[in-house]
Parts: C-alpha cells; structure tokens; sequence
C-alpha cells in the first residue's frame, strides 16, 4: 500500500514515515512539508493513501484532501491533528475524508486505520466524534464565520471592512450577530468560542 505523509513539522513526519515503513504492507512513497507540495506529491506519486496534518502552510489538510478527491478518486485521504475540533471533523467528513485521528494515536493503530481507511471504510476517532456530536453545527453564516476569522487578530473595523471587500456597517452588523448567536459579551469572545468550536 502506498502512502503519502504531509506534516510541516519534519521530526513528525520523519518519525512516522520510519514507523509505518516497519509494516510488511505499507510503504511512504512521498512526504510533503505544505499542502500545495502535497498536492504535487499526490500527481506526481498517486498513493493509496493520504495522510494529512489538519494545519500545513499554503493550505489545510481538509482543503488538500477535496483537491486529491477530485483529482484522485481512487486514493483515500485521512486526517491526523492535534486540532481535533468539531467544526474540522465535520468539514472533513463533507469533504470525503476517510479517517480523522488525534495525532496521540500510536504508529501501530494508525496502520490499521490507514487499511480500514484502504479498504473503503471509515474511521473516525470516538473521542472526536463525540465531542463533534455535543457541540452541534455552527449557529454562524458564512459571511459572519468570514467576518470573525478577519476580526481574530484584533483588527479595526475600517481594516475588516475593507479586507472582506463590504462597508463598516455591513461588518458591524456580521460581528454583533456572531456575537449575539454565540451568547457572548465581545467579538474577542466570539473569536474565542468560534475556534474552540472549529467554526472560524
């Protein structure tokens, strides 16, 4: 079975490249460091396989796996993170992905995962999947989860505004109604929770 490994952490991604290679069955063909390489890897090597941090530079593991779907129909993707939050699951899941696992779990599970995943089926990790199931869906639209992502880092008004391309009042209004929804007293709080959530 051949695998693909996309980790920017290189200590990471070296160490489970070396632990998955002590498995008769399974053998790294490619390691990506972002997700625009590990798009080119999966052209270039087309695994059986994806293994995919949820967070790379260039573009997330959620948004690499829908580029290898639709490229690769036949190569299965699964999602590893340390960012196991219910709003990545579900987006994963809408995106295709076969497997979604907390990066805590040993080399040896994740081998049998990656051949659950192989063999057509799904696993997602129970944990995640409860926590995912408690939280509920996003009270947020689009728009409102687009203004909150560009107000996180503390932006002006006037700033948001022009980055998402609308008027100050229009922002105004997406970030006192995210604030409304969440039930919190500031757009600080808003960006907070969101991201607990996996949201924004």
């Amino acid at each position: 079975m051949r695998l693909l490994l996309a980790d920017d952490e290189h200590l990471i991604r070296g160490a489970l490249a070396a632990l998955l290679a002590l498995e008769d069955d399974l053998v790294v063909v490619a390691e990506a460091g972002s997700g625009p390489e590990a798009v080119a890897m999966a052209r270039t090597h087309r695994p059986d396989v994806a293994v995919l941090d949820l967070q790379m530079p260039g573009a997330d593991g959620v948004s690499v796996a829908t580029t290898i779907r639709s490229e690769l129909p036949d190569c299965r993707t699964l999602i590893v993170t340390s960012h196991g939050r219910p709003g990545h699951l579900k987006r994963a899941l809408e995106a295709g992905v076969r497997g979604f696992v907390p990066k805590t779990v040993s080399a040896q599970r994740l081998a049998e995962i990656i051949r659950t995943v192989r063999a057509g089926n799904r696993y997602v990790d129970p944990e995640l999947a409860a926590d995912a199931i408690a939280a509920g869906d996003s009270p947020l639209t689009a728009r409102e989860a687009e203004v909150l992502e560009l107000a996180a880092d503390g932006a002006p008004v006037a700033e948001i505004a022009e980055r998402a391309a609308l008027s100050q009042g229009t922002v105004r209004n997406y970030l006192s109604s995210a604030v409304s929804k969440l039930g919190v007293e500031n757009r600080h709080a808003a960006v907070r929770l969101a991201r607990e959530r996996g949201w924004v």
